[in-house]
């Protein structure tokens, strides 16, 4: 009898969980707590949540809720049946990684890999469906997460669709093709919902140009395009390449979520390196838009300010990490502030109204491939650090000092957190024809060490380091996300396996846990009274709470 109780109660709790999946765009707009609605928490990127139920007077309790295992592909998973859509006929090999941020609306998490989708309980772990996509194929690299809309979530596919699923049965409601899959165009972006619109963006390592888009939540419809590049003569920013057919092919990829200032209706990312990514010589010029902030109007698709973090990019370091929205003090004013940590080694405050700059620092101990800062406060590049057929010592490595994963700020402290990796590399000019090479090619590049990982805490008036943790020594840098609340933590992933509590003021462990390398960045959110941390480690979900 007792059995039979809990099922009903179980049965009824499902069931009410399934008719309030539903998320008001409005609430976006809202400072984070209970729930984890959009990529970053909320539009600013700060991935600062309110709660305060796990602190650091209590942290050292925290122990493990939950664990739950995801399974992709075609079949059965977690013991639901898979919902199977798609337009080709396969499936990418290898098993399951969760890189990308995990939703939490109405006591549901909302899962995504490659090709997969699927809700879990956010009670106890469980799958409650699953949506699995066949694939024409493509880059499989990672999916960075949902969106949602009302009932509605969105996804991104590797071969370059954009998927509407009910997020209470797991049902596909439509596609649509978002970029041509025979321009080796890939898509990895979280689709970020701005009130009706659905913004998207993709990847692509040969030479087509960087574009974000919107479309319709109901439909599908696409509103606009905004290129990254010059389309077309009399375009912005042409004077900055050799030619239209070189800004055409000019790379400057949308494939990071950025944040959005509902003020000003201007959604703010970065854009990716140019292409050729190496041999630029066919781009003379400081190839605008790419390795740039961008702050586009939500309404109108067209551009309002840019910021260029590194003109001329001649080694891939892509400036799309996700952009954070401050307003605080700067020079004893309350200012409007995006701050950047990009992945050549420099940091940036600038004004998100106007795109001016208010300070910029290098926050690299290692990086050498500048001669200095402009007046602009734009690194200043040296020429004798772009390849050679003799090779050239340059730090950081392809992998950059920083990446995709999410950066984090703290009102408490005032402090922008981001993870550091110090290295090098000599890299060898292999293609000498002068008309150089396509996309990525054209080099070859020989890792000699780093100086290690680092979680560094920045003062964003000045772009000074004010501490840094050295995570343990291991090959290969480390890139978890961060998530900062108002417990005043801060969580991260290091090298060794370790989902880790700092002090966000000093630096100071709380509180660890081993559950394997994590790899996506730390959430939280409140469920019946009870406030829940949660990070994934490859195919596994780990929730831990306070009891």
């Amino acid at each position: 009898m007792r059995n039979a109780l809990a099922s009903a109660f179980h049965l009824v709790l499902f069931s009410g969980l399934l008719a309030a999946q539903s998320l008001d765009p409005s609430l976006i707009l809202k400072p984070l707590s209970d729930s984890w609605p959009t990529y970053s928490g909320d539009y600013s990127g700060k991935r600062y949540s309110a709660l305060t139920a796990v602190s650091q007077s209590n942290v050292k309790n925290l122990t493990l809720a939950w664990v739950g295992r995801v399974t992709g592909g075609p079949g059965n998973s977690g013991g639901v049946q898979t919902s199977v859509g798609g337009v080709g006929s396969g499936e990418a090999a290898g098993g399951v990684t969760i890189k990308g941020s995990i939703l939490q609306v109405d006591g549901i998490l909302y899962v995504s890999a490659p090709d997969n989708a699927w809700a879990v309980d956010a009670r106890d772990g469980h799958a409650l469906w699953h949506y699995f996509w066949r694939t024409r194929g493509g880059t499989h690299i990672g999916n960075r997460g949902l969106g949602m809309w009302k009932d509605r979530l969105f996804m991104e596919t590797p071969d370059n669709y954009l998927i509407s699923i009910d997020a209470k049965t797991g049902k596909e409601l439509w596609h649509v093709e978002i970029a041509e899959f025979d321009l080796q165009y890939f898509s990895t972006m979280a689709p970020i919902v701005v009130g009706d619109h659905v913004l998207v963006g993709t990847g692509n390592d040969l030479d087509e140009p960087g574009m974000l888009q919107s479309f319709e939540p109901e439909t599908g419809k696409r509103q606009w395009v905004w290129y990254s590049v010059p389309m077309k003569e009399g375009d912005p920013g042409l004077e900055t390449w050799k030619s239209l057919d070189a800004a055409k092919h000019g790379g400057g990829q949308m494939w990071v979520p950025g944040a959005y200032d509902s003020e000003t209706h201007l959604y703010i990312a970065g854009t990716g390196n140019p292409s050729p990514a190496y041999t630029s010589q066919s781009r003379e010029g400081d190839n605008l838009f790419t390795c740039a902030l961008v702050a586009i109007n939500v309404d109108t698709g067209k551009l309002a300010w840019y910021y260029q973090t590194s003109p001329h990019d001649t080694h891939d370091w892509d400036s799309t990490e996700t952009p954070i929205l401050v307003d605080a003090q700067f020079n004893g004013m309350m200012r409007k502030m995006v701050l950047h940590a990009s992945r050549n080694g420099y940091y940036f405050t600038l004004d998100r109204v106007s795109g001016e700059l208010l300070a910029s620092s290098r926050y690299s101990d290692t990086a050498n491939w500048a001669k200095g800062i402009s007046a602009k406060g734009q690194p200043i590049r040296d020429p004798e650090k772009d390849f050679h057929i003799g090779g050239s010592l340059v730090s950081p490595n392809n992998t950059g000092v920083t990446n995709w994963p999410p950066p984090a700020f703290s009102p408490d402290t005032g402090l922008f957190y981001v993870p550091r990796y110090d290295s090098y590399a000599m890299y060898y000019l292999t293609e000498t024809d002068p008309r150089g090479a396509m996309g990525l090619g054209g080099k070859e590049e020989a890792g000699l060490g780093s100086l290690g990982s680092h979680l560094v805490a920045i003062d964003y008036k000045t772009g000074r380091i004010v501490w840094s943790h050295l995570y343990p020594a291991a090959a290969g840098a480390t890139m978890s996300g961060l998530l900062a609340t108002a417990g005043k933590l801060l969580f991260a992933g290091d090298n060794a396996g370790n989902l880790i509590a700092f002090d966000p003021a000093n630096g100071n462990i709380l509180w660890h846990s081993r559950i394997g390398q994590v790899s996506n960045a730390p959430e939280t959110y409140m469920l019946d009274g009870h406030q829940y941390i949660l990070a994934a480690a490859g195919d596994m979900l780990f929730a831990f709470t306070l009891y």
